[in-house]
């Protein structure tokens, strides 16, 4: 670890991360981002690889932040997170390690150093509840051993440490489809489809009203929505909003919608106390801290509203990508 890297605050560790998955037009490091088949979603909404590596000597101090949950597969590299439970340490090596990381209620403090090779199948809304999951809300904050949780096999022994991010996704695609095909799995709830569109689209929506059009009671949302979120529909919907700025902060995000994200806080006043509430700083501090982990992190929220509402015509690369960066722009 660099010595000058101790002691620091989440975001001011000046080590760079070099990417070899995309990188923003300004040149701070991105992963590859894929959608899944179509016969995969909703289960599961987006894949992304990062093979990315830290100089020698040099840690990273930043934070991540996920709304759903993740399975990861990890290769080389060395991390640290501050979770519910305490640090947890993961040290994959080349032979590569799955864990679980359940939906963050905030920030989670996170250093690694080395080579980074990090696979990610992002869980849909509810995907959980219908795949035999734990329980969202025991998951709030915390990281587990994917391998101990399933009880069976070892999902990093499918993959390839020097594999490429297209040969990594088709495995994915392949592994997961074994597992839909045995288990017969039901979607998940569909106002728990109905409430995630709302709050890609614009989560300061009346929950009276969604629910009337759900055809159900405004109870009924709540006990659907903490079971497939592990948090309150007022959580979520605050959470979201915090996402969303903080994507725009980073520049990871629509840059024309950044001024309407800011509508969805009351002044200025309530914006700054809601990102301290969910990040642990100011926007402005947010905006000039050296953030490449959370902003990988973000950016995969940021491509699935793209996809879902409808942003841009399809196939088109996100206008903060520099499409020079993306993994097979060469070939």
């Amino acid at each position: 670890m660099s010595r000058e890297g101790q002691g620091t605050s989440p975001g001011q560790e000046p080590g760079k991360l070099l990417s070899r998955t995309g990188r923003t037009r300004g040149g701070d490091p991105l992963a590859f981002n894929h959608q899944p088949s179509p016969d995969l979603a909703p289960w599961f909404t987006w894949f992304s690889v990062t093979d990315a590596e830290i100089p020698d000597g040099h840690q990273i101090v930043d934070g991540m932040f996920n709304d759903h949950a993740i399975i990861r597969i990890l290769f080389c590299g060395r991390w640290t997170a501050q979770t519910r439970d305490g640090e947890v340490v993961l040290d994959p090596g080349e032979e590569g390690m799955t864990a679980y990381f359940g939906p963050q209620t905030r920030i989670m403090p996170i250093a690694g150093s080395g080579k980074i090779k990090v696979l990610s199948v992002h869980l849909g809304p509810g995907a959980a509840s219908v795949l035999g999951g734990p329980c969202q809300e025991d998951m709030l904050d915390r990281i587990i051993d994917h391998d101990k949780l399933v009880g069976h096999g070892s999902l990093s022994s499918r993959f390839h440490v020097d594999g490429t991010p297209l040969e990594w996704l088709k495995t994915f695609e392949h592994e997961l489809r074994k597992f839909l095909q045995i288990n017969g799995t039901a979607p998940p709830d569909p106002i728990t489809l109905a409430f995630e569109h709302e709050t890609l689209a614009n989560p300061s929506f009346s929950m009276t009203e969604f629910a009337a059009r759900q055809d159900c009671s405004t109870r009924t949302v709540e006990r659907i929505i903490k079971r497939d979120y592990g948090l309150s529909p007022k959580q979520v919907c605050r959470r979201a909003r915090a996402l969303d700025m903080a994507a725009a902060l980073l520049g990871v995000a629509m840059e024309e919608e950044e001024a309407e994200l800011r509508l969805r806080y009351f002044d200025q006043s309530h914006l700054i106390r809601e990102i301290k509430a969910f990040f642990g700083t100011t926007p402005q501090e947010l905006r000039n801290g050296n953030h490449p982990f959370l902003r990988l992190n973000l950016e995969v929220r940021q491509s699935r509203r793209v996809q879902a509402l409808s942003l841009l015509p399809p196939d088109t690369i996100e206008p903060w990508r520099d499409p020079t960066a993306e993994p097979f722009s060469g070939e």
